[in-house]
């Protein structure tokens, strides 16, 4: 009875790292949520060179008109 009970320990341990490997791997389970946090930091990026090239002209005009 205990060298079953040790083999099915041994099988455990040596199954569960490869199980949690191949499951993270997995593209479908990731690729979305990715795709989607990839997608926001994208449109946050823009937005902040669109305000900041907003800023620079509306620097360069009233520098322009000072003159």
């Amino acid at each position: 009875m205990g060298v079953k009970i040790e083999v099915f320990r041994m099988m455990l341990y040596l199954s569960f790292p490869v199980t949690m490997f191949w499951v993270s791997n997995q593209a479908e389970y990731f690729e979305e949520y990715i795709v989607k946090r990839k997608r926001k930091e994208l449109e946050d990026f823009k937005e902040r060179m669109r305000v900041r090239k907003e800023k620079r002209i509306m620097k360069r005009m009233s520098m322009e008109t000072e003159n």
